[in-house]
C-alpha cells in the first residue's frame, strides 16, 4: 500500500520539528479523521529513576504535538496554527517500557481558531493515561516568515 499524501506531509512536518525528533517521536496514522504519533519508551523521557515511570513533560509533548498536527487533517492545505490553549488531565502514570500512543482529532474548525481533542494510550486505548483539549490559532497559508517552512511541509521544492 502506498503512502497518503496527507501521511507524507505528517511525516515532514514532524521532521522538522527538533524536539520531538530527540524524543524519536514517528507518526503512526494519518487520515481524515485524525492523527496518531508514537512515543518511543527511552530513557529520555522517565520521570521517576526509581519506578521508570513516564515523565508529564514528555506526554505533554506528545499531546500537544499530536493536537497541533491533527490540524493537517482538518485543513484543506498546510496553515500555521500555533497552541492557543493545551488542557490536559492525566487519568493514570504512564508505565515503563511502553510505547505512548497520541490520538487527537479537529471536533470543530473556525475561520480563526481550531478545536481539538484527544487521548494517551499504551496499550488499550480504551484505557487512555491522559486526556486532552487543545486550541489553535489559524494563522493562514501566506505568514510572513514561514513560506520555506510551509513549502517544505508540502513538499515543494523537493
Amino acid at each position: 500500500m502506498s503512502e497518503t499524501p496527507l501521511m507524507a506531509m505528517a511525516k515532514r512536518f514532524l521532521s522538522a520539528l527538533c524536539h520531538c525528533q530527540l524524543l524519536n517521536m514517528r507518526v503512526h496514522h494519518a487520515d481524515a479523521e485524525g492523527m496518531t504519533l508514537v512515543l518511543p519508551y527511552s530513557p529520555r523521557i522517565i520521570g521517576n529513576p526509581l519506578s521508570g515511570v513516564i515523565h508529564g513533560g514528555a506526554i505533554t509533548t506528545l499531546m500537544d504535538t499530536t493536537c497541533g498536527m491533527a490540524t493537517l487533517c482538518a485543513l484543506p492545505a498546510f496553515e500555521v496554527c500555533p497552541t492557543l490553549d493545551l488542557r490536559i488531565d492525566y487519568m493514570q502514570p504512564g508505565q515503563p517500557d511502553k510505547d505512548v500512543f497520541g490520538y487527537a482529532q479537529c471536533y470543530r474548525v473556525t475561520r480563526d481558531v481550531i478545536f481539538t481533542r484527544g487521548f494517551a494510550y499504551q496499550d488499550d486505548p480504551q484505557q487512555p493515561i491522559a486526556q486532552v483539549v487543545g486550541t489553535f490559532m489559524r494563522l493562514g497559508k501566506g505568514i510572513k516568515g514561514s513560506h520555506g517552512f510551509a513549502g517544505s511541509i508540502r513538499g515543494e521544492g523537493q
